[in-house]
Parts: structure tokens; C-alpha cells; sequence
């Protein structure tokens, strides 16, 4: 977020989850019967990517009653928002290892767990740093469900049906990032628009933070309604099980013994690729993880989690009220869940250079455009000010960045994560691709309050120069993947 998002549109860290067994070119005609059932398991297996979005976003609304409730400065809060990646970046790491053990439902529900203790504990935290404690938690979670969600998806989803099917994990990130907003604005107007004030006897930041918990409970009674991947049954030697999970998602009529025996000779067959076999180019690596690594260094680099993580600091940093700028961060979330959308009905259609170049230039200046209105900004703090007319175009400019995003890198980079490297190191290239892009993430989102208060103009200069770079970038170093099967990747 992840604005940022994994493979296919979906978002989230590193997967060392081995691909995805292709076992058909195509969906018979009876699969089409079925697909509400796989919609079903599908739609409730994204609602990981949901929490994810939830978890991630839900601390902008927070921050500043944390800042007030603990008397602690951009520094501590900056630490407290930023530790949850280090912790998605663990939870990526160990998720397939987990999948692979228990199972992929068990491992949903261990993620759902998570996402509810994290709740629960950074609603009463007696300290920053037992609420950082909780946020590790909570990041953990995200790990776990960014690799968990898409990887079940696509095992369970008829081959004609795996792309859109897919998209689902993308779309419930943005929803989970919109929902968050919403609550974070009613619980702030509830409380008399103050996050320090209380409601129930409970300052309303603490809501905020432990309202996930009703959707972590919904996430684990939906994963238990839900049947087990039939390739990890097929992997556990419970076959019997695995054919009664194959009829139900793509019907009674399909050679069930041929089925059986593809999965069977493609896990026999796989070997998961070892680092050394993503070295050999001219600066260490082979090019295309280079690429890969680009590709998702630009799509943090360009700043556009400073607005779902911290909105509601930003626009309080020029003037605006804590109930406004909480309004404003719903109106951006709004406004992604309809570039995302946007983004799912073109990419097939058009290409993901073209999407990714013309997001490029609009963020490059929309950023620019937002940089020059910050830089008319009076005072520091608390007493800073922004005048009305430079204050509508930052947040013009602000909304069109959201939607130049959501349109573009935001898909389109994990889409092309998923599609660019060669089937042979894909699964472990996108592992490091995917772990540099928790690194850049953790890096802006703990940079971001210093930078702002040294200077909010020239921190925006910052991300524009990046989106500006990241046009050359597209149109040299990323090659159209497009209607291209995967074993032409090389």
C-alpha cells in the first residue's frame, strides 16, 4: 500500500510460496456453474487483503491522539507507524514455510488471530512501546495474509477465471483502506471531533485501533467455511479429500484421476530456486531482478502511503482540523478504490506500460502541483497555515495523485511482478522484488514527519523527481507483458 499491493494486482510482501500449478489451459464449460461457489472462497480468502488494507491505513486516523494521549513527538510516532512493515516483511518471509505446514486455511487463521490480538492490544496499550509491540503483531499478520490470500486464490480458481478472480486480494486492500477511514472519521465525530476525547470511557484513537477486531472474527468464521487447496490436500496425501474439493470448484464431469496425477507430477517435478540462481548480470544480479527491484522501489518512492498513513497529519500540519483532514483521508480512499477499479477493467485491455507511463506523468504533476501549494505554507506545527486557494489546489492535487496511483503503479506493478521473470527463479524473484518494496515503504513512512517539518515543499519535490524518473524507466527497462503466456518470460 501497500497502497501498495502481490502477483495479478494484489498487494503485500515477499511469497515464498512456490507458484501456483497451472493444471489446465483452459475452464471447461460445467466450471461456469460452479464459479459462484469459487467466488464465495475466494471473496473470503481476500478478506486477509482487507484486514491488510484495514491495519495498515487505520493508524492515520491515530496518530494524533497517540502524539497527545503518550506527549511524544514526530520521531516516536514516525517509529510506532513504521515498525508494522518491518513486521509484514517478517510475516512475507515465514507465511509460505507456514502454508506449506499447515495448511493454507490453518494458516488464515492463524493471520486472523493475529490481526485480533493486534487489535485488542493496541486499544489498551500501556505505553508507545508496548503499542509498537502490538503494531509488530499486527504487521506480522499483514505479512502472512499478503502471501496467504492470492497464493489460495489462485489454487482454487478455474484457470479462465484466475486473473479476475485474483484482482479480488487489490480490491479488498483499497476497501479495507477506505473502511478504516470511514470509522476513523465517525468515531473522531462521535467523540466531538477530537481523537483524545472519549467515548464509552475510551478515547476514541483506542476505537479506532481496536474496532479491526470485528472484521479479524469475520476474516476467521469465513476461513473456516471454506475448503482446503487442493494442491496442499494432493501435497498431504489426502487425495480423497483433495478430489472432493476439485469437484466442487470446477464440477462433477472433470477427469478427476487426470487432475490428480498433473498436480501430483508438477509438485514431484518442482524445485524451488536457490538465491545463486538470481546472480549473473553485469552488477550482481541478473537484469530482469534488477527490474523488478526498480519497479518496486518507484512505486513507494513516489510517497504515496505519506498519504494513507499519515493524511490526517499532513493537512492538521497546514491548518486543517482533525475532523476535516480525517474527511479528507476518506475522500482519497474513495477516490483509490475508483482508480483501482479503473485499473482492474484496462490492464488487459491496453497494456501495463501504457497504464504504468500515463500514472507517471500525472503523479509527476500532481506532485509537483501539490509541492508548489505547500510551499506557501506560514508557521510550523501547530500553528501553521495554509491559505484557502493554495490549500484547494493541495488537495486537488492530492486527490489526483491518489487516482494517478491507483490507475497505474498500483496495479500494474504487482501484475508485472507477477508475469516478467522467467518461470524457473519467478517465485523466488519476486520474494526480493517484493522485499525491497517493504524496505522502500518503511523507509518513507519513518522519513516522512522529519522531512515535513524541515520542509513539506521540498519533500514533495522528492517524490515528484521520483515519479518524473520512473517515466524512463517504464519506457527502457519494462518490456509489455501483455497477452503473453508465462513460459515466454526469459
Amino acid at each position: 500500500m501497500w497502497a501498495g499491493s502481490c502477483p495479478s494486482g494484489r498487494a503485500g510482501g515477499p511469497s515464498t510460496v512456490e507458484e501456483p500449478v497451472a493444471v489446465s489451459t483452459s475452464s471447461p464449460p460445467h466450471a461456469e456453474g460452479h464459479l459462484g461457489h469459487v467466488v464465495f472462497i475466494s471473496a473470503a480468502a481476500a478478506m486477509g487483503g482487507f484486514l491488510f488494507g484495514y491495519d495498515s491505513a487505520v493508524i492515520n486516523g491515530a496518530v494524533t491522539g497517540i502524539q497527545k494521549h503518550f506527549g511524544v513527538g514526530n520521531g516516536e510516532t514516525a517509529f510506532v507507524v513504521a515498525i508494522a512493515l518491518l513486521g509484514s516483511a517478517a510475516g512475507a518471509v515465514v507465511a509460505g514455510r507456514l502454508a506449506d505446514h499447515l495448511g493454507r486455511v490453518r494458516t488464515m487463521l492463524l493471520a486472523a488471530t493475529l490481526f485480533a490480538i493486534s487489535g485488542v492490544g493496541s486499544m489498551f496499550p500501556p505505553s508507545i512501546q508496548v503499542l509498537a509491540v502490538w503494531r509488530v503483531v499486527g504487521g506480522v499478520a499483514i505479512g502472512i495474509a499478503s502471501v496467504i490470500a492470492p497464493t489460495y486464490i489462485a489454487e482454487v480458481s478455474p484457470t479462465a477465471y484466475r486473473g479476475r478472480l485474483a484482482s479480488f486480494q487489490q480490491l479488498a486492500i483499497v476497501l479495507g483502506i477506505t473502511v478504516s477511514q470511514l470509522a476513523n472519521y465517525a468515531l473522531n465525530q462521535a467523540a466531538g471531533g477530537e481523537s483524545t476525547n472519549h467515548l464509552a470511557g475510551i478515547q476514541a484513537w483506542q476505537w479506532m485501533l481496536g474496532v479491526e477486531t470485528v472484521p479479524a472474527l469475520v476474516y476467521g468464521l469465513m476461513a473456516l467455511a471454506i475448503p482446503e487447496s487442493p494442491r496442499f490436500l494432493i501435497a498431504d496425501n489426502r487425495e480423497q479429500q483433495a478430489r472432493k474439493v476439485l469437484t466442487e470448484v470446477e464440477g462433477a464431469d472433470i477427469d478427476l484421476d487426470s487432475r490428480v496425477a498433473e498436480i501430483r507430477s508438477v509438485l514431484h517435478s518442482s524445485r524451488k530456486p536457490r538465491m545463486k540462481d538470481l546472480f549473473g548480470g553485469r552488477f550482481g544480479l541478473l537484469p530482469i531482478v534488477w527490474v523488478g527491484i526498480g519497479a518496486s522501489v518507484f512505486q513507494q518512492f513516489v510517497g504515496i502511503n505519506v498519504i494513507f498513513y499519515y493524511s490526517s497529519f499532513l493537512w492538521q500540519s497546514v491548518g486543517i482540523n482533525e475532523s476535516n483532514s480525517l474527511l479528507i483521508s476518506l475522500s482519497t480512499s474513495i477516490v483509490n478504490v475508483v482508480g483501482t477499479v479503473l485499473a482492474m477493467t484496462l490492464v488487459d485491455r491496453i497494456g501495463r506500460k501504457p497504464l504504468a507511463l500515463a500514472g507517471s506523468a500525472g503523479m509527476a504533476l500532481s506532485l509537483g502541483t501539490a509541492a508548489w501549494a505547500f510551499s506557501f505554507r506560514e508557521g510550523t506545527g501547530d500553528t501553521a497555515t495554509l491559505a484557502d486557494s493554495y490549500a484547494t489546489v493541495a488537495l486537488v492535487a492530492a486527490h489526483v495523485f491518489v487516482f494517478c496511483f491507483a490507475f497505474s503503479w498500483g496495479v500494474v506493478v504487482w501484475v508485472l511482478l507477477g508475469e516478467m521473470f522467467p518461470n524457473a527463479i519467478r517465485a523466488l524473484a519476486l520474494s526480493v522484488a517484493a522485499s525491497a518494496q517493504w524496505i522502500a515503504n518503511w523507509a518513507i513512512t519513518v522519513s516522512f514527519p522529519d522531512l515535513a517539518d524541515w520542509n513539506l515543499s521540498a519533500t514533495y519535490v522528492i517524490y515528484a523527481v521520483f515519479a518524473l524518473l520512473s517515466i524512463p524507466f517504464v519506457a527502457f527497462c519494462i518490456k509489455e507483458t501483455k497477452g503473453k503466456a508465462l513460459e515466454e518470460m526469459g
